[in-house]
Parts: C-alpha cells; sequence; structure tokens
C-alpha cells in the first residue's frame, strides 16, 4: 500500500498556527506578547523612534542625493508621537519580526486608526526568510490626513502581520541584494541600487 503523505499546509495562519509557528521557530517575534495574538493575524506596536520625511527640492528615484531627509521626531513630554498635517513618518514596529522560508506576510494598518484619518501603510508584503537570521523591523508608513496634528502613543497596536504558510522558497529574502532584512532601525529608500536593473 502506497504511503500517503499529508497535503502541505497552505492559506492563511489562524491564532493557533501562529502560536505553534512561534513555538518551533519558524516565527520570532521579540518582544512576543500572546495578548497581540488575533484569530488570523498577529498585531504589532509603534516603535519609539520615528522620522519625519523633508524634501528640498525634486526627488529623483535613481539620485540618492535628492531623496528627503530622515529628520528624527522627538517624542513629547508625556511620550507621544505629534503627527502634523499632511506629514509624511517613518516609525518602526516596537517588534523585530523573523519568518522562516515556508512563512510570508501582509502588513496592514487597522481600521482603528483609519477612521482616524491616520493612513499606516506599508509596501505590504513581507517575504519568506525575513529577518530570519536575528529579526528585524518592520518601517511603516504613517500619514495625518487631518487639518490637525494627532498625537500617536509608542507601545500601543498599530499594524497586523498576517502570516501565510507557503511551500518553501529557494532564495530567502534576507540573501537578496539591498534588502532590508537585517534592519533595526529606520532605514532609507535603496531604490537607487535597484533603477536600472532588469
Amino acid at each position: 500500500m502506497p504511503l500517503i503523505r499529508p497535503a502541505p499546509r497552505r492559506g492563511i495562519l489562524t491564532d493557533r498556527a501562529i502560536r505553534r509557528a512561534h513555538r518551533n521557530g519558524e516565527l520570532s517575534v521579540t518582544p512576543f506578547d500572546p495578548g497581540l495574538v488575533r484569530p488570523a493575524a498577529i498585531s504589532l506596536r509603534l516603535g519609539r523612534e520615528a522620522f519625519a520625511l523633508e524634501t528640498t527640492g525634486t526627488v529623483d528615484i535613481a539620485d540618492r542625493s535628492t531623496y528627503p531627509e530622515l529628520r528624527p521626531k522627538e517624542l513629547d513630554a508625556e511620550g507621544r508621537l505629534r503627527v502634523e498635517p499632511g506629514e509624511v513618518v517613518l516609525a518602526p514596529t516596537l517588534e523585530k519580526i523573523g519568518l522562516s522560508e515556508k512563512l510570508a506576510g501582509l502588513v496592514d494598518g487597522t481600521s482603528d486608526y483609519a477612521r482616524l484619518g491616520i493612513s499606516v501603510v506599508l509596501c505590504g508584503q513581507v517575504s519568506p526568510g525575513f529577518g530570519s537570521e536575528k529579526g528585524a523591523v518592520l518601517t511603516l508608513e504613517i500619514v495625518n490626513h487631518l487639518r490637525h496634528p494627532v498625537l500617536l502613543h509608542p507601545g500601543t497596536r498599530i499594524c497586523n502581520l498576517m502570516l501565510f504558510a507557503t511551500t518553501g522558497s529557494d532564495q530567502s529574502y534576507g540573501a537578496m541584494p539591498n534588502n532590508y532584512s537585517s534592519d533595526h532601525t529606520v532605514a532609507p529608500s535603496r531604490l537607487a541600487d535597484h533603477v536600472g536593473r532588469n
């Protein structure tokens, strides 16, 4: 009788599978708070650093010297991050993430922030192998669409990481050139390294 092998798991990881992936090392989250595991995602919190994107002229994506400056933003006396109307802020997650080659992720802001006129966006995709060596932060782009400043609180939930089981990848994200897989803080764009390449 032929040996029947179990079908490889596919699809979105639910809370039970997220906790199992964390236990067996396929997913690393530092620091890990079990209370942030949701039915089909794990929430991530806002870190304490933040940088405003400031331009001095036209940005040419092929010319790094024209890129916006990352200006550090200080927290106020009560430890809050002030985001001005129309301001674009880059901020890291509090957690460092690591995925095995068997997991991929999607990051999205929460509806709580969207209902306040605050966009929390990212490229969205977290590739297999991201942060697999020592973990890495995810950099979030935060935009205030209101006419008045918004005060954000570092350490509070700001986005969700949805995880997907994959069949594995031949090359991990961390092995690709000019990646962000070892970032422990916000890093400037590396797009200029890719412009003109096939």
